[in-house]
């Protein structure tokens, strides 16, 4: 068997991002030689995951893959100048390195010097010891050489001393330096991978290799960015997307994915369901208890959550594909990924639920013209005055209509009262409570403003789910009348307000409950 001397670049040429990991394919072309060989691909990623790596020849080659495995090694981390996005600990620690290193060249071009003067002042002193023995007297030459001698000697000491305090100083610097990267900052292992394919091919060729396989250390979730623009409204769906696996995608196909492969696919077990029933005792049949409960009327979609932990796609896996090739660095950081933008008429109104704030509020609805889901995550709103704020967005289905609420209105007011009345009947012994809601709205208008302003305002009545319990409204009583009450209760005054106006609604509605009712 011939194993290759050289390693084959594999680059990454298309990623399934999926909601906690990611499905990389890779494509080579190889150049095949008769027989039995071994081939070194790589590098890449040491996080790769090993039982699910997958080769496959994808050409016409009577070849045979006979082996596949990823082999790992340690890369001593080399010297290397600190990027840009990296922390000041670290610029300032590789600063005081390339000072010191410094600092000691000149400790030893200074050193070399003085030693070079020492030598010179023993040639000096054996040049008078000869010089007197044989008769000689040049006392001033040799004094003058002398006090030059000393005088460089000084000179250049007092340097040397100079660069032994700085280099003290720098190292006691470095060291604290050093320690606060440790505590603060953990240096990754320079890990790297390789695969090492083994392949038997009847025949000398090229052939095409596809590689796969799964690594963690990504993610993606969506994003969206609603720009609102007089009566239409531009929605742009992004894709988040967070990759730390130690190698770069540069321009490959990505495809976004809410599969979770790592979720059991076992099916629930089946366990007995016991119906039981019994007779009501006679204070039970005399009494019928109720009680008050809070339900939130929902279309469509499940119950929202805070933040984005996971990706929503409505129980059923979504695929979203980018429409264009995408580049990734592998810096951990947010990146975002353009997938579709459509814009659409929109319809705007001015909506105010006062039993759940006092602000008045923009929202605006449209249809979902985008060709796919829009799976639940935050969107970015733009109108005229820039960046208003950020919402959530729920699943939504295609053509299915998106609310957005465009942030509140500064210039108006409401106010809510309520006032209750219990009273029983003599006769029959009924219990009516009587519920009168007051909202007082308010318009504060700078001056030249003109033209009215419709004003939504929404307020619940109870609905009552058992015969023993009435509700009912009382128009004569309302101050206006509700414009239209839903099967939920939901009861709407459309209120017009001019620059400065200020209108007041009045709601009233009786619950009327028998005798044997309890517990309202």
């Amino acid at each position: 068997m011939s194993t290759a001397a050289k390693t084959i670049a594999v680059p990454v040429t298309a990623v399934t991002l999926l909601e906690d990991r990611a499905h990389i394919e890779r494509t080579v072309a190889l150049d095949l030689e008769a027989g039995v060989q071994r081939l070194r691909l790589g590098p890449v990623s040491a996080l790769a995951v090993d039982r699910t790596l997958h080769a496959e020849l994808t050409s016409g080659h009577p070849a045979t893959v006979l082996d596949v495995r990823v082999v790992r090694d340690w890369t001593p981390r080399g010297p290397r100048r600190p990027a840009e996005a990296d922390s000041a600990l670290r610029h300032r620690a590789h600063a005081l390195e390339e000072e010191r290193l410094d600092q000691e060249k000149r400790r030893e071009r200074l050193q070399a010097r003085l030693d070079l003067l020492g030598r010179l002042a023993t040639d000096v002193l054996r040049e008078i010891g000869e010089g007197a023995g044989s008769g000689e007297t040049e006392s001033a030459r040799w004094a003058r050489e002398l006090d030059r001698i000393d005088a460089e000697r000084d000179t250049y000491g007092e340097q040397l001393r100079t660069v032994a305090a700085r280099l003290a100083a720098l190292v006691a610097e470095l060291r604290e330096v050093q320690r606060a990267m440790d505590v603060t900052e953990e240096e990754p292992a320079e890990l790297v991978g390789h695969i090492e394919l083994t392949v038997e091919a009847a025949a000398a060729g090229p052939a095409g290799l596809r590689l796969s396989h799964l690594s963690p250390c990504a993610l993606w979730r969506p994003a969206y960015r609603a720009v609102l623009d007089g009566d239409s409204v531009t929605l742009e769906t992004e894709a988040v997307v967070w990759q730390h696996t130690g190698e770069d995608w540069s321009d490959v196909r990505m495809t976004l994915s809410t599969a979770r492969s790592a979720l059991a696919t076992e099916p629930p077990r089946l366990t007995e369901d016991r119906l039981t029933l019994k007779d009501r005792t006679a204070a039970e049949r005399r009494t019928v208890d109720v009680e008050l409960r809070e339900e939130e009327i929902r279309d469509l979609g499940p119950a929202p959550v805070l933040g984005l932990p996971g990706v929503d796609d409505g129980g059923e896996a979504r695929v979203l594909h980018s429409p264009a090739p995408v580049s990734v660095p592998s810096d951990g950081r947010a990146h975002r990924v353009p997938l579709s933008a459509f814009t659409t008429a929109a319809r705007s109104e001015y909506a105010c639920s006062p039993e759940l704030s006092p602000l008045v509020t923009q929202v605006v609805r449209f249809d979902n013209l985008s060709g796919h889901v829009l799976l639940a995550g935050p969107v970015d709103l733009v109108r005229g005055s820039g960046f208003s704020g950020r919402g959530t967005l729920d699943f939504t289905t295609p053509g299915a209509p998106v609310e957005l609420a465009f942030g509140s209105r500064d210039d108006h007011r409401v106010v809510r009262e309520t006032e209750e009345t219990r009273d029983t009947a003599g006769i029959t012994q009924r219990t009516v409570v009587t519920r009168t809601v007051r909202l007082s709205l308010s318009r504060f208008s700078p001056p030249g403003e003109l033209g009215e302003r419709v004003v939504v305002l929404r307020e619940r009545i109870p609905v009552s789910e058992v015969s023993a319990v009435e509700v009912r409204l009382r128009e004569e009583a309302c101050s206006p009348a509700p414009d239209a009450v839903d099967a939920e209760g939901i009861a709407r005054w459309d209120v017009p307000l001019p620059p400065g106006g200020r209108r007041t609604v009045t709601l009233v509605y009786e619950l009327s409950a028998s005798a044997k009712v309890a517990g309202l």
